[in-house]
């Protein structure tokens, strides 16, 4: 559906506080639905979390307890947990030691994007999908989608070779442009784990083109990702990372969910803000807008925050 698109605005880089926003429980429907009972929904967001059970915590590593603190206090609406969400290997036994104790206090409302070490032990990841059960969708395929207030969100299973495909014609790419197209949303917004764009130590990754053209040409708003442990925003751009404020997808790296830093590499076309604090991506999603806010753990004075317009 083409439509114009008012351009983003101008975003600033400063200090913020944290402003509580009343939780409203997930309703039983199919897809998954999350309804506001008051004002506009707030979706919060990270990767890359909890350390395994009794790792030291450090300036720099095994921090989850200090994010998760960041959604007991925003009590947004879901949480939108972008994969490695347990480190090392997604054992239920470290799901329920690390994880659980931690952004387990918020458990009803994550919903969770499955992460490569999530399946480092267990090519099933037996671990995720029994620890957060219904909520991941269907066990063994990791892709699923819930609207949001007004906006339509998609989780997208990044392991391509223990999912169902990324490339174009795979199980998973099909499912993706047939709900696209059932879902015709105002707004959209799409989320898992390895990003396409990143100037992290990963870098960009060319296996999802075919989600980033599906998500294109059907007018996505935002997309979000982990696992290069950063924060990262883009430009809004093309599949091919030419900028185009008209239409082009906002991409947020988020892998500050508590686990550790790691080295940034090339800093990458359109990339507008880089840094590693610890902290949550807060977006709360008006009917035609949204406004987004990087919040730092207690302590920490790094932030990022704008508004952008749907298409």
């Amino acid at each position: 559906m083409a439509r114009n698109r008012i351009p983003i605005a101008a975003a600033t880089v400063l200090s913020m506080s944290l402003l509580p926003v009343a939780p409203v429980p997930f309703l039983n429907a199919s897809p998954l639905q999350v309804a506001s009972a008051a004002g506009d929904p707030v979706l919060a967001a990270a990767g890359d979390i909890a350390c395994a059970p009794g790792s030291k915590v450090t300036a720099t590593a095994c921090d989850q307890k200090a994010t998760s603190d960041l959604l007991v206090t925003m009590q947004p609406n879901a949480v939108a947990a972008l994969g490695d969400n347990q480190y090392d290997s997604g054992t239920l036994s470290q799901y329920n030691g690390a994880f659980d104790p931690t952004w387990g206090r918020v458990k009803t409302m994550i919903r969770p994007a499955i992460g490569n070490h999530e399946i480092k032990s267990d090519p099933k990841a037996g671990g995720y999908y029994s620890y957060f059960g219904a909520a991941a969708g269907a066990q063994g395929k990791g892709y699923y989608s819930y609207d949001l207030g007004t906006w339509h969100v998609v989780v997208l299973n990044g392991n391509c070779g223990a999912g169902a495909g990324c490339a174009a014609g795979s199980a998973q790419e099909q499912w993706l442009k047939a709900d696209l197209a059932a879902h015709p949303a105002y707004c959209t917004l799409a989320y898992w784990h390895q990003p396409r764009f990143s100037s992290g130590n990963h870098g960009s990754d060319t296996k999802y083109d075919a989600f980033w053209k599906d998500l294109y040409g059907a007018g996505v708003e935002v997309v979000l990702n982990g696992h290069d442990h950063d924060y990262e925003r883009f430009a809004p751009q093309t599949p091919a990372a030419t900028r185009d404020d008209g239409k082009g997808i906002q991409e947020f790296v988020v892998g500050t969910g508590g686990a550790h830093f790691e080295p940034m590499s090339s800093v990458k076309p359109n990339s507008m803000v880089r840094n590693q604090t610890f902290g949550v991506l807060k977006l709360t999603l008006h009917a035609g807008s949204w406004d987004w806010q990087f919040v730092p753990v207690a302590g920490k004075t790094f932030t990022d925050q704008g508004t952008g317009y749907c298409h």
